[in-house]
């Protein structure tokens, strides 16, 4: 069985899976590592290579949409195990528990992006309609693979704003075409208020929150905006303001800054608190993590990358 994405089973994405100039993709032969792309509000990239079981069981906030481009790629997901080719699309919702690894001993090479339920819901505010729920995780869908690839086909370059609009409007339309629920409409939610929920605790992160804070600041009892809120973003305030204190950690742990230091500049309870925590969302502890990552840099220094 082929297990590499050719021009015969995904016509023009074969350059992606050779090192490429500064596109920062990395060889088949150069080992482990995970190579993080520039930042976009409500959107994280990557790109993943590794053998084995890698990720244990741990949920995202963000859907996770990806393409698989070398390899078998396995996972568990609502009680199954699954399995992405090359040229596959993974889609993965918000607050679903899953692990992840290669399939085969030949390893494993992707490219995931990271989506906020937010910009979807924005961009569907119009239909008053709720988040698309894609109940089959693994999809032979050639025309959403290429929606996604136009985001994760060069990792080394920010993303443009007007480029964002469109794509998060394309990728709504391709789940929602793969969405086995019927869209429901959502009624009145409370749009001004969870957005002035979500930037307090975006703002405060760092710190406590407290309900009564997002109480005065909304106008609506605790009950009211959780509901409100999971509705709109697809998870708790709680959860919500934890996985940006994480984000905060990650960037703080590629500058070199010690599992200490994170933790208590992030607003964890201690250095415990924070890795067990870290490896709950991402299925991987703060020091494997930091390994992948210094596996990138150090390959990207002897140009492997280059």
């Amino acid at each position: 069985m082929n297990q590499d994405l050719t021009p015969q089973a995904f016509e023009g994405l074969e350059r992606l899976c050779e090192p490429q100039g500064r596109s920062g993709i990395m060889a088949a032969s150069a080992g482990s590592g995970i190579l993080t792309a520039p930042s976009f509000p409500g959107i994280e990239r990557i790109e993943a290579q590794f053998s084995g079981n890698v990720f244990e069981p741990h949920r995202h906030d963000t859907y996770a949409l990806g393409v698989t481009l070398k390899g078998v790629q396995t996972f568990t997901y609502r009680g199954e195990r699954r399995f992405s080719l090359p040229g596959q699309v993974i889609v993965l919702h918000p607050d679903e528990e899953h692990d992840g690894g290669a399939g085969t001993e030949d390893g494993l090479q992707y490219r995931m992006l990271y989506l906020e339920p937010s910009l979807l819901m924005e961009c569907l505010e119009a239909e008053q309609t709720g988040l698309p729920f894609v109940e089959q995780p693994v999809i032979a869908d050639g025309a959403l693979a290429q929606v996604l690839l136009a985001a994760l086909g060069e990792l080394d370059r920010e993303l443009d704003e007007l480029f964002v609009d469109d794509f998060v409007s394309r990728v709504a339309g391709g789940l929602s075409r793969h969405s086995q629920v019927r869209r429901r409409a959502l009624g009145a939610v409370a749009w001004r208020q969870v957005r002035a929920a979500r930037d307090y605790l975006e703002a405060h992160a760092l710190r406590p929150v407290r309900s009564s804070e997002l109480e005065s600041i909304t106008g609506l009892d605790r009950f009211t905006l959780s509901r409100h809120f999971r509705t709109a973003f697809a998870t708790s305030p709680y959860r919500y303001m934890l996985m940006r204190r994480l984000q905060q950690a990650k960037a703080q742990m590629g500058e070199g800054e010690s599992f200490a230091d994170v933790a208590a500049a992030t607003g964890f309870a201690d250095q415990a608190h924070f890795i067990r925590h870290f490896k709950k969302a991402y299925g991987v502890t703060p020091g494997r993590w930091a390994g992948l990552h210094r596996a990138h840099v150090a390959k990207a220094s002897n140009g492997s990358l280059a």
